[in-house]
């Protein structure tokens, strides 16, 4: 894609902005986030009465839908500039087929499928569309976003088709619809006389893709704190609640603490001065991001079971929420971390390494000693990458040198 620096007279709804300006994320961007607070805690709750496989499994399909229409959204606000009236606008209309995705997600594989799908549909193609025909003067942006249209609009075809059939046939056809957008930015969405498009092109303003997800991330930590409040609220406040309470509490500050403490803030910057930032982008915040909000969104439904059966001994659903939810949230941040610097994080591993051990213990732990466990794991993880000094976070292709650059050579001795 494009720099943002191109001619007003051009292009007029994308942003503008200098070399060394950082893309602020506007109130429009933020109300329009509003919305997937609203979808989050629906599949929360969503998991919360279908715990079994065929209810995860469901809610997983739900998931992915619902961050790929936010993720597509946050690259096109990377580049279009959501003061301007039309692209305000288009936000505005995105943001009420949101709301309709959202609320049918409690039955999407049943009665309101095809609302869950319309309102999926309407985000992906008619973002898409908008961009197409804003940007339609700028030859990069319009070969790209011909080539996303027609991904996405055969993909429409499935997910459209897939609301008027039912139980199993639905699953498997959404999962391919699924499975068509997932494919479609691995390939450099590849088009048949369009080609495809190099990940060079993709000029990604790394602070502003950064603090975008950083949000999402914060949307999703609310919901759990909510789930938990509210959860307690109708509960007896005596000594095992109100343990199970504050370990849910300490669950989500010590996600908070590991996501928030150097790394968000250093990868927007290590992204912003690779030589290749749409590759970086592309794998750490569309593909990978999506683990640490599962597993934030996994560990607050184990809270609420917490909350309410804090003694006793822990069933396989319980265990596997309590346990599993960290271990997803480790596992995605240490896969981001990777795919930004190309390292790998010890403390993180390690994290996953004990959440792991619990696994055989778990049913013979009362949910509350488990859920104290697990998120002792989480702060020591934490306080490991806060007490230990950090190597210079920065991917190995940067060397020290800026981009456009070429390293001076060494004089001979």
């Amino acid at each position: 894609m494009v720099n943002q620096g191109m001619a007003d007279t051009k292009t007029p709804l994308l942003r503008e902005r200098k070399a060394a300006e950082h893309a602020r994320v506007t109130y429009a961007e933020l109300f329009f986030d509003l919305v997937f607070v609203f979808a989050v805690t629906q599949l929360s709750h969503a998991v919360l009465r279908h715990p079994d496989g065929p209810g995860l499994i469901h809610a997983t399909v739900l998931l992915l839908a619902v961050w790929w229409s936010w993720i597509y959204t946050a690259w096109a606000t990377n580049w279009l500039d959501p003061e301007r009236g039309p692209v305000r606008l288009m936000l505005f209309v995105m943001m009420a087929a949101a709301l309709v995705l959202a609320a049918a997600i409690p039955d999407a594989f049943g009665e309101r499928g095809l609302a869950f799908a319309a309102g999926h549909v309407i985000i992906q193609v008619g973002r898409t569309a908008f961009f197409l025909w804003s940007a339609w003067r700028a030859p990069q942006h319009r070969r790209n976003f011909a080539r996303i249209l027609s991904w996405l609009v055969f993909a429409a075809v499935f997910w459209i088709a897939g609301a008027f059939v039912k139980g199993e046939a639905r699953l498997l056809i959404w999962g391919l619809a699924l499975g068509i957008e997932y494919l479609s930015a691995a390939v450099g969405f590849w088009t048949p006389g369009l080609g495809r498009t190099k990940s060079q092109e993709w000029k990604v303003e790394g602070g502003h893709m950064a603090e975008r997800c950083a949000l999402f991330t914060i949307i999703a930590l609310g919901e759990s704190i909510i789930v938990s409040g509210s959860t307690v609220m109708g509960m007896p406040w005596d000594l095992p609640v109100m343990a199970a309470f504050a370990s849910a509490f300490l669950c989500s500050l010590a996600m908070w603490w590991i996501y928030f403490s150097s790394t968000a803030e250093a990868a927007s910057k290590a992204i912003e001065e690779a030589r290749d930032p749409g590759a970086i982008a592309r794998v750490a915040y569309t593909y990978t991001h999506i683990l640490p909000v599962a597993g934030i969104i996994v560990a607050a439904v184990g809270d609420e079971w917490v909350i309410h059966h804090p003694l006793g001994h822990a069933d396989f659903k319980i265990a596997a929420a309590v346990i599993g939810g960290p271990f997803l949230f480790l596992l995605g941040t240490l896969l981001f971390k990777l795919a930004v610097f190309r390292r790998w994080s010890r403390s993180r591993i390690t994290g996953l390494i004990a959440l792991a051990a619990l696994a055989p213990v778990a049913l013979s732990l009362s949910p509350l000693a488990l859920s104290a466990l697990s998120t002792l794991v989480l702060v020591a993880v934490g306080a490991w990458e806060s007490l230990t000094p950090r190597p210079a976070e920065k991917p190995p292709e940067h060397d020290g040198i800026k981009p456009g650059l070429k390293p001076e050579k060494t004089k001979k001795r």
